[in-house]
């Protein structure tokens, strides 16, 4: 009797460690792929709880969630032979557990190789300007050459993003030098554009102010205004050049031996030096310069 009782406690004790043993629970972002004897089954396990066969089953978890994975920077050479280090990241998931499982040994070391070779090779077919303003159309090109040999493997390209594009020191400063010359470029034009905008308003306003000379004066006290109102201690007045050409004619009408400005004076002699032959001309008379053809000096 006693031995039966111990045998029959072994039995239920055996029994509690199979049930406890087979007994699994799947998470919601994991599904369960199950190995009977060395053979995947088709099916696959769902999440919740799920029973396996004691010392028979093994079940391998997959995550189903979306995977980040960075790229290491790669070296390359550009197109138009320059030289770069370009780093990307990859965004995937499993959509086939299976598969992922079966046909390929580690996918997450798989997919890592598949992004660094076809990072290089993206640089190599592309050129510096596209690699740094026209990412777009190169992480399409990366997510196209990463979902073609990733499908079999049961895993889905989400998408895939260059991260940074790192120049020689030398391109650095060429580009900068590049930069600052447009900048510098862009500067001129503007300027000149504004100058000559500047001077059609100012002839604009110099035709205006021909026609009212009391604008001019007007226009006088207002930057006597403006520049009394900085609080400067010296005050710049200009002097019309018109009063200053009359006090000259002035001063020449009352003493003929003032020189007037851009006048030259007369050299001794060459009014009453007359040539041989030919009377001297009074005072303001103008001689003909053809004598002898019937023509009389006019006064």
């Amino acid at each position: 009797m006693g031995v039966l009782l111990i045998v029959l406690l072994a039995l239920v004790a055996l029994v509690v460690v199979g049930v406890a043993s087979s007994f699994r629970v799947v998470k919601q972002i994991e599904r369960g792929v199950v190995f009977r004897l060395g053979r995947a089954q088709p099916e696959v396990r769902r999440p919740g709880p799920t029973l396996l066969v004691p010392f028979v089953d093994r079940m391998r978890r997959v995550n189903m969630q979306v995977a980040t994975m960075p790229v290491p920077g790669q070296d390359g050479i550009t197109r138009d032979n320059v030289t770069v280090r370009v780093d990307a990241v990859v965004y995937f998931r499993v959509h086939d557990p299976l598969r992922a499982v079966v046909e390929v040994q580690d996918y997450q070391y798989a997919i890592s190789q598949v992004a660094q070779t076809s990072l290089r090779s993206i640089i190599g077919k592309s050129e510096l300007d596209d690699l740094l303003s026209n990412r777009e159309r190169l992480n399409q090109g990366l997510e196209v050459m990463l979902d073609s040999p990733a499908a079999p493997w049961g895993i889905e390209i989400d998408r895939v993003e260059i991260k940074d594009v790192a120049l020689p020191e030398a391109m650095k400063r060429s580009m900068s030098r590049q930069a600052e010359a447009e900048r510098e470029r862009r500067s001129r034009v503007i300027t000149a554009d504004g100058e000559f905008q500047a001077s059609k308003k100012l002839s604009q306003a110099a035709a205006a102010m021909t026609g009212t000379p009391g604008a001019l004066q007007l226009r006088l006290m207002q930057t006597m205004v403006e520049v009394a109102a900085e609080r400067n201690s010296t005050l710049v007045l200009p002097f019309p050049v018109e009063l200053l050409r009359y006090f000259e004619a002035a001063a020449h009408a009352a003493d003929p031996a003032v020189p007037r400005a851009g006048i030259p004076d007369p050299k001794p002699g060459a009014v009453d030096a007359a040539p041989e032959g030919r009377p001297a001309a009074a005072d303001g008379a103008i001689l003909d310069p053809a004598p002898g053809t019937g023509r009389v000096p006019l006064d």
